[in-house]
């Protein structure tokens, strides 16, 4: 992976590449920023960087046969931890080392993927992955050997967010002393599920959404389609890469959501004043519970996207509103006015709250019931 090879963010491209050609590497950096923005793509290109001593203009001048290895993400002094789950191979104490193939075949088709997507590519998307403490007896185990080729030893900690305490502790006696010519690089989306002892003993760097611009120019040049496709995909993937593709490809995960989304409003509307409607809200809430944690969750979240839409289409900001509805007779112009700023905070906080307890183990149907209950007295909030 190179930096050319990486869309947008120019300003930590240079700030990377500058302090590796001063000498200044810090032995423990985070990488901080939205999904589809670049953060695991940076850190592979950085990693590149250092090991292969691509000192000169990128990619030349330095080691050829180290180049050759990154394109197959198998060099010897590049490291990788990341969540993982039991499924029918590993059935117990699962860890990073496990799945090192599987790995690297979902980073080679898509350095942009989330979270879900590897959990999908494992075909365990109804379970929460974790970065436990064999993950990082397995790390300290790697960076007490010698390097391979005699520089730095990289470790790569995606989703760092997803370490469990035990993890998270024996994590921190490592970069409080860490082994000579070695560099952490933590990526998460979440800066503020990090542990604030393990933050601090980072070099913080926050990643932005890619401008449209730059997502738009990736499509028409990667995927050869024409700029007006482009520019609308662009505009509704709002700076995630990943989501553009998706999109592209037809594989967002957003045409069954919208549809439940909309059958649960309009269940919340019938709700009020009607006890035999709150049958709908029971049955709905039965039935997204079927998804899984993880599918829950990107649910839920799509569900703040949603009434965040709605919101900007009733201040009249239609410039800022890239979801078209597709569900019939269901509009922006009919649902918006219920989204106020007199019930809008309340709404995102009961719809946080839920992702909470249902990503700390609740009993979904109990969360999702109380959730719907509560949408039926917020939605019709003058």
């Amino acid at each position: 992976m190179l930096f050319s090879e990486i869309l947008g963010l120019d300003f930590i491209k240079n700030h990377l590449t500058k302090s590796a050609l001063s000498g200044r590497i810090p032995h423990a950096q985070l990488f901080i920023g939205p999904e589809g923005c670049g953060t695991l793509a940076m850190a592979i290109a950085y990693a590149q960087f250092v090991l292969c001593r691509n000192l000169e203009t990128e990619n030349f001048g330095g080691n050829d046969s180290c180049n050759l290895k990154f394109q197959s993400l198998t060099h010897p002094d590049l490291h990788f931890v990341y969540p993982n789950v039991t499924n029918e191979d590993i059935k117990t104490k699962p860890k990073s080392s496990d799945f090192v193939m599987d790995w690297r075949e979902f980073v080679l088709q898509n350095p942009y993927g989330s979270l879900f997507d590897w959990y999908k590519h494992l075909g365990v998307q109804n379970k929460q992955g974790e970065i436990r403490v064999d993950d990082a007896q397995d790390i300290l185990k790697s960076l007490a050997l010698k390097s391979y080729e005699g520089g730095y030893k990289v470790m790569i900690v995606w989703m760092a967010d997803k370490m469990n305490i035990a993890a998270s502790n024996k994590l921190l006696k490592l970069l409080e002393e860490p082994p000579e010519k070695t560099l952490f690089i933590l990526i998460s989306e979440n800066e503020e599920d990090i542990i604030q002892t393990i933050r601090s003993r980072c070099q913080v760097l926050h990643f932005g959404a890619l401008p449209e611009t730059i997502i738009s120019k990736a499509l028409i040049d990667r995927h050869q389609i024409d700029p007006a496709t482009a520019s609308k995909i662009a505009h509704q993937a709002q700076g995630n890469y990943n989501k553009a593709l998706q999109i592209l490809n037809n594989e967002t995960d957003d045409l069954p959501f919208e549809k439940w989304f909309v059958d649960w409003v309009r269940a919340a509307f019938k709700a009020k004043g009607n006890a035999a409607a709150i049958q709908d809200l029971i049955s709905w809430s039965e039935e997204i519970a079927t998804l899984g944690r993880e599918g829950q969750k990107q649910f839920l979240n799509y569900c703040i996207v949603m009434f965040r839409q709605a919101l900007l289409f009733n201040y009249q900001t239609n410039n800022l509103v890239y979801v078209e509805p597709t569900v019939e007779k269901f509009t922006w112009d009919k649902f918006a006015p219920f989204v106020n700023g007199n019930n809008i905070n309340a709404i995102f906080s009961e719809l946080s709250d839920a992702i909470y307890h249902i990503e700390r183990n609740g009993n979904a149907k109990i969360i999702l019931t109380d959730l719907s209950i509560k949408l039926t007295r917020l939605i019709h909030k003058n």
